[in-house]
């Protein structure tokens, strides 16, 4: 318990710390980041026989990643124009298994795809929750970070205290419904204050954007359980001291960030 609390610390610290330090340390520090997810994701995958092509996943990894982050940091045409040369870098994957001894080339193809739209497209959106007004603004990502937190403690003590329904069973014994609506309601009180300290949005909007992450997040929890099960594997990881791998802390993250762009693009106009 001690390493696993000395760790978490440390862990808000720099992700925290990522945000604060401006938009160039942001940028690159998730690019890392998601490209050591990806790397992770690929070490779990191997576990099962698949050969991911592991070299052209992470070239196509910093390619997606790095041409939408210079879309949002420059909204200029050439920026954009650089969006249609990632079919001729995706090619790579293709072309990479052409060179490979391999009975089943189309599931190394498929897991490696599946590795991109499960890490990096996510951390590319939640990337873009930084420029979602058109400039630079820490606010919408760090409040996204202190609701998913709020949720996961959240669900974590209500559940263990109350928890009696079990949620997704076969993919996480230990979730319950009583701990998912806990850490919606946890979450709620934690838009309504940050609201007060971030008033690009009003209090309404940001406790839908709350009860997305909720729920969201923990549907990305679940889906990360079932695919540790299906590899029967406990931990993505053991980077982190306490708490497993990286895919362990972001699983939340993976389909919630998304989803709470679209609002703020479509919905809140922000």
């Amino acid at each position: 318990m001690k390493t696993r609390a000395i760790t978490g610390f440390f862990f808000i610290i720099v992700m925290l710390g990522s945000l604060l330090l401006g938009q160039f340390v942001f940028g690159i520090f998730y690019l890392v980041l998601s490209l050591f997810c990806l790397w992770e994701y690929f070490g779990l995958i191997k576990q099962t026989g698949i050969k991911p092509g592991i070299e052209s996943g992470l070239f196509n990894a910093a390619c997606i990643f790095g041409v939408f982050t210079l879309a949002a940091y420059d909204d200029s045409k050439l920026y954009h124009q650089l969006l249609f040369l990632l079919p001729v870098t995706l090619s790579a994957i293709f072309i990479q298994e052409l060179f490979k001894k391999s009975n089943s080339p189309f599931h190394n193809i498929a897991y490696t795809y599946l590795g991109l739209i499960l890490t990096i497209v996510p951390f590319t959106f939640f990337h873009a929750l930084a420029y979602v007004t058109g400039i630079f603004n820490f606010h919408f990502p760090m409040a996204f970070l202190l609701m998913l937190w709020a949720n996961d403690t959240g669900a974590y003590l209500v559940g263990s205290k109350l928890g009696r329904i079990k949620l997704f069973e076969r993919h996480s014994p230990k979730k319950t419904w009583e701990g998912f609506i806990g850490g919606i309601i946890i979450t709620a009180g934690a838009a309504i204050l940050i609201s007060t300290y971030f008033t690009e949005l009003t209090w309404q909007q940001w406790v839908w954007i709350g009860v997305l992450i909720s729920t969201f997040g923990t549907m990305g929890d679940l889906v990360e359980s079932m695919f540790k099960r299906s590899i029967n594997v406990k931990d993505s990881g053991g980077i982190l001291p306490g708490h497993g791998g990286l895919l362990d802390r972001f699983d939340g993250l993976l389909m919630a960030a998304p989803i709470v762009y679209a609002y703020l693009y479509f919905v809140t106009n922000a």
